[in-house]
């Protein structure tokens, strides 16, 4: 059985952080479950029960303690889970990155990395806490602590509102072109570029490419229900073109991916749809 909870952050730290979640799976012990991720942001997973690992190489897969930071995907990263688990985590806002890391975002694309490595004894701390805690409100509690604490040690705790305006332009609208994107935003691609390396951990241009594979992946497993002009909107070019971004994004063909069973992946989707009122312009 899989059980996944998601809690909303404290009013000061929801620039900074999308959700909370708890995630339990109360499997075989004999169970192995190899699937793959394609997150849109970075987040952080602690690891109270199971094993998991990614795989890093062909056929390498590896282990980063039990608090662990995800970098967004640009690729899928592929993932193994073996026996029951039990997760809790938080996703990070691309606006609030720099706010919670003194690294670039790109440092981390497509990386799998013990939080301590970017956070110090305040990871270790935070693991702690939340492993000792009884209740999802008391870990949801322990990993508000960590935050404010890690904010304070950075000491710019301002989310960047040109990166989350950047981001719901590209979950309201994924196939904007990047100069046009630019110039409701006052500025050059350029400047956009390093900005979006900075905070997203990748170009403009595949943060729009990966979402609007995710605006049509999500359709096809049902979690979103687009207008037909909105669907035409997502189209490609051509069936060649769509199998190449399938193939990117999750090394399938659209057609193999609609048989495909993905419970990772398919969770990301369904909470991804869920999430869409959280984006708007103003």
């Amino acid at each position: 059985m899989l059980l996944s909870r998601n809690y909303p952050p404290s009013p000061h730290l929801a620039h900074f952080i999308r959700r909370h979640y708890v995630f339990v799976a109360d499997l075989p012990n004999d169970l192995e479950i190899i699937d793959q991720l394609l997150s849109e942001t970075a987040f952080v997973r602690i690891l109270l029960r199971g094993d998991w690992a990614a795989e890093t190489a062909p056929d390498e897969w590896t282990k980063a303690g039990r608090c662990v930071l995800f970098g967004a995907n640009a690729n899928p990263l592929r993932v193994r889970v073996r026996g029951p688990f039990t997760v809790a985590g938080f996703g990070i806002k691309p606006g609030g990155w720099r706010a919670l890391f003194a690294q670039s975002a790109d440092g981390f694309t497509n990386r799998m990395v013990p939080l301590a490595d970017a956070w110090g004894s305040i990871a270790d701390a935070m693991f702690a806490s939340v492993a000792a805690a009884k209740t999802d409100e008391a870990m949801v509690a322990a990993m508000e602590a960590a935050i404010a604490a890690q904010l304070a040690k950075i000491g710019r705790p301002r989310e960047d509102p040109l990166i989350t305006r950047f981001e719901a332009m590209a979950r309201l609208d994924s196939t904007a072109k990047i100069e046009d994107v630019a110039a409701l935003l006052g500025k050059s691609v350029r400047q956009i570029e390093r900005l979006c390396l900075k905070s997203f951990g990748m170009s403009p241009k595949a943060v729009l490419r990966r979402a609007r594979f995710l605006d049509m992946a999500t359709a096809m497993r049902g979690f979103s229900n687009p207008s037909e002009v909105q669907l035409a909107g997502l189209r490609y070019f051509d069936q060649s073109h769509l199998n190449r971004e399938f193939r990117t994004f999750v090394g399938m063909t659209p057609g193999q991916f609609r048989k495909a069973t993905t419970l990772l992946l398919t969770a990301g989707l369904k909470l991804r749809s869920e999430g869409e009122f959280l984006f708007k312009l103003d």
